[in-house]
Parts: structure tokens; sequence; C-alpha cells
């Protein structure tokens, strides 16, 4: 009687961190656009946020807020940072007049590999738009 085979061999093994290997490689990327896709609510969120924040505003002042106004307190200005919840995106008046106004927030630091939605835009009328990294058009970044 032959005893019995225990444990693995070192080809087996072998075989094992390959097949692990090949799976992180194919996993790693989708992660990572997923995490890229997920924190465009960060851009979102703050841009529906400073459009709130400039109707107040514009009630108080019968304008809306430039640049200079996105950061102090109300009712001197928006009360908004500069840079968005985790700092993935920087906020900015693009123009504001007492006709309206454009907000945007631009992808920074690790989210600049979202080439797809690289900046988003607001204006007075709650019109959402949002460009890639080349400067076209990307409707499907606001859903």
């Amino acid at each position: 009687m032959r005893n019995a085979r225990r444990g693995m061999t070192l080809l087996e093994l072998l075989i094992v961190l390959v097949v692990v290997g090949v799976l992180a490689s194919l996993a790693l990327p989708a992660y990572r656009g997923h995490l890229l896709r997920t924190h465009r609510v960060e851009a979102t969120g703050a841009l529906l946020a400073v459009a709130m924040a400039q109707e107040k505003f514009y009630l108080q002042h019968d304008r809306y807020a430039v640049q200079a106004e996105l950061s102090p307190a109300p009712p001197g200005g928006l009360g908004i940072a500069a840079s968005s919840g985790d700092g993935r995106y920087s906020i900015a008046i693009a123009s504001a007049d007492a006709g309206g106004f454009a907000a945007t927030a631009r992808a920074t630091g690790g989210q600049v590999a979202d080439t797809a939605c690289a900046e988003f835009r607001i204006d007075e009328t709650g019109a959402r738009s949002a460009t890639n990294s080349a400067g076209g058009a990307a409707p499907r970044c606001w859903q």
C-alpha cells in the first residue's frame, strides 16, 4: 500500500500564482475605473451646493457672487470651499453678474486620471454640462 500524497507540488503552486496574477491584472484597472466614476459625485454635489448658495446670495444682493466671494461666509460670500470635500476637484466661479453665473469643478490630483469627465459645469438655469480632458462634450458625466 502506498502512502497518500499530501500537500502541493511547486508546479501546482506556480500555476495558482499565475492564475491569481492574471485575475488581479484584470480586476485592478476595472476597480480603479469604478473609483474614478464614483468620485464624480463629489464634483456634482459641490456644484449643486454652489448653485444653491448662488441663489441665496442673489436674493440678498440682487446679483450673483463672483470668484472672490466663493469662500467668505454668508452674507458677504457663498461660504463654499475652493476645493471639493476630499479635494478631488477645484471649484471656481467662471463668470458671474446680475444676469447669471457659471461655476466649474475641475479634476485635480489623482482624479485627473478620469479623462472622460475632466470638468463639470453648472449655470444659473441649472443647465449641467461636462467636458473630457480633450475639451469635447461629455454628456454622461452628470448621470
